[in-house]
């Protein structure tokens, strides 16, 4: 089952319009989470807005959102005043244009949702999935969205559809900025085999099952233990040190032992007999 829609409305697809809801592709409701408690009273505490000079609790009606112009100066905004610039919303998702898939950045893709036909639209929602995934195309849409105009990717996915909103331009920022740093190096020769044959050793498929998310599952560990009244021991991690021998890092790595170990052989080279000493011509 998806659960519960977090939206419902229509996907526009030239003048064919689809009924469908948005359901989360991805939850965290799963995760060990904790309440906070009062240490002497076991009791859970609550968290209160209170004012910074004079410490008291400010109750919701007193509470107004406030945009900073200079150092604690503010210009305030009533509810209605914010509510009045959310773009309004006809509840549809109208398609804009098809790309390729090797074109997205996935720099760009923000949260997935599951995009499922609802009420009478299955049929039209199977030639819009169907039509899509033989074209190799997905679709970018645009649709009012949790009180934005959001960008949306939708491409086919087993029998549904994949709605991935996208980050807005100003939120990503620039990789060339941020490899501005780095020095132009140019690496070759034995250190570049040694890393790519690491490489080809740790070659497989993807597999998201194979995840381990080793917090959470040291979580639940330190719950049970507790919950059994186990001791805990606190484990210190070791320190990752940098590698200061580069050379001997990859050759160790590579399962070749010392830098003064011979290198790995090339394809050719393995599959190349072994050369025989020329045969010695007998004493006449």
């Amino acid at each position: 089952m998806a659960g519960r829609a977090l939206w419902k409305g229509f996907l526009k697809f030239a003048e064919i319009s689809c009924p469908v809801a948005l359901h989360s592709a991805a939850s965290t409701s799963e995760r060990v989470s904790f309440n906070t408690l009062n240490r002497k009273t076991g009791n859970r505490v609550k968290r209160e807005y209170v004012d910074i000079d004079t410490w008291k609790v400010v109750e919701r009606e007193e509470q107004i959102k406030g945009y900073e112009v200079d150092d604690g100066r503010y210009i305030l905004f009533e509810p209605a005043e914010l509510a009045a610039v959310v773009p309004a919303s006809d509840k549809t998702l109208r398609i804009q244009s098809y790309v390729p898939f090797n074109e997205i950045d996935d720099l760009y893709f923000d949260k997935p949702y599951y995009l499922l036909p609802d009420r009478l639209g299955e049929e039209t929602f199977v030639l819009i999935r169907d039509a899509m995934r033989e074209s190799n195309v997905g679709a970018l849409a645009q649709a009012v969205l949790f009180r934005r105009l959001r960008t949306v990717l939708i491409r086919a996915h087993g029998d549904g559809l994949i709605a991935t909103t996208l980050n807005f331009d100003y939120q990503v920022r620039s990789a060339k900025e941020a490899f501005a740093d780095i020095p132009k190096l140019k690496i070759e020769g034995e250190m570049l085999d040694l890393a790519k044959h690491i490489i080809r050793t740790k070659a497989a498929l993807f597999d998201p099952r194979t995840f381990d998310d080793r917090y959470d599952a040291a979580l639940a560990e330190l719950v049970k233990a507790k919950m059994e009244g186990r001791a805990v021991k606190v484990k210190k991690q070791p320190a990752v040190e940098p590698s200061t021998n580069l050379m001997e890092a990859l050759r160790m790595s590579a399962g070749f032992g010392s830098a003064r170990a011979s290198k790995p052989r090339s394809a050719a080279a393995r599959a190349a007999p072994a050369a025989r000493p020329a045969a010695r011509k007998k004493a006449s």
